[in-house]
């Protein structure tokens, strides 16, 4: 399987639109930043409304984003989506690319855009050295214990890096995460040639790709490895438009995959409005696929 161990910023289109690569595996990543001994941070007060936040994961000061929705008390535990950007990226990118905001506001749930370490997060093929598997973890405990995220309703979902990020999450930090959403990242890279590089608990997996996507070939060789590996059996099912193909799989540990390939899509998040990789009028919306995927995915026990 070709890999993307060397990716340098690339030019990718759907109707006309800009895309850039996934990541850079051959840059020099900058250390994490250690905490500054003695530094404070302003009291943290759940409540309604956008919040920027901090926690320390083995002396490193990690930076995110928070979204509770209007009326929010922490009285009732609510759902929790972690979405997180493409290299070079920031959480505010994500989070203005996605749109889940509005959808949190509609749907009342909690959402996290967290920032990479230099704007990167180390996934399948890159980047950098953070530990990102113990940053999603203690970021998920954090939002669990201090504002009530419903452990059995945490999902991960990103694109390209965070697209690559979310299938690690859910295959080290197994049990932690109902299901991912993948909008073009994919499944491959030295820790994907692993056939027991898998989930030990169910993860449910909705991903939308391009065709032509630089990357389109590693993605659909990747979920094919994934389903054969957790025994899926896809079959066509229903798609959002004449030409985008979807199958869906029912996996041997009950877990489901389901697939859309949409035909003419470069290395984008379909479907939304704002940044490079934004394409208001694609045959899709993949805010709303993955929320909805997600919504009808709770961890499976």
């Amino acid at each position: 399987m070709r890999q993307r161990l060397v990716v340098l910023l690339a030019v990718f289109a759907l109707f006309g639109v800009v895309g850039a690569a996934c990541g850079d595996a051959g840059r020099s990543p900058t250390a994490p930043t250690p905490v500054p001994s003695g530094s404070s941070a302003a009291p943290e007060r759940p409540g309604p409304g956008d919040h920027r936040l901090t926690i320390d994961v083995g002396g490193v000061t990690r930076t995110y984003l928070l979204h509770a929705p209007p009326g929010y008390t922490g009285s009732t535990p609510l759902p929790l989506v972690i979405a997180m950007h493409v290299y070079p990226g920031t959480g505010a990118a994500m989070r203005d690319l996605t749109g889940f905001d509005a959808r949190a506001d509609r749907h009342t749930f909690l959402v996290a855009y967290p920032d990479g370490v230099d704007r990167g997060f180390n996934a399948m093929v890159c980047c950098g050295t953070a530990d990102d598997v113990a940053f999603l973890k203690a970021l998920t405990g954090h939002l669990v214990e201090r504002w009530r995220a419903d452990p059995d309703r945490v999902f991960l979902t990103g694109m390209s890096n965070g697209g690559d990020m979310s299938f690690r999450g859910a295959v080290e930090a197994s049990g932690t995460f109902a299901a991912i959403g993948v909008v073009s990242g994919g499944y491959g890279g030295p820790r994907a040639e692993k056939v027991d590089y898998v989930p030990t608990s169910p993860v449910s997996v909705v991903t939308v790709v391009g065709t032509q996507d630089r990357y389109f070939p590693i993605f659909e060789t990747g979920l094919a490895n994934w389903q054969q590996r957790l025994r899926c059996t896809p079959a066509a099912a229903p798609a959002p438009g004449p030409r985008v193909r979807r199958t869906v799989a029912r996996c041997a540990d009950g877990s489901d995959v389901d697939v859309y390939v949409v035909p003419d899509m470069g290395h984008v998040w379909p479907g939304t409005g704002d940044g490079q990789f934004a394409v208001p009028d694609a045959p899709m919306n993949a805010t709303d696929l993955v929320w909805e995927f997600f919504a009808a995915h709770p961890r499976r026990r």
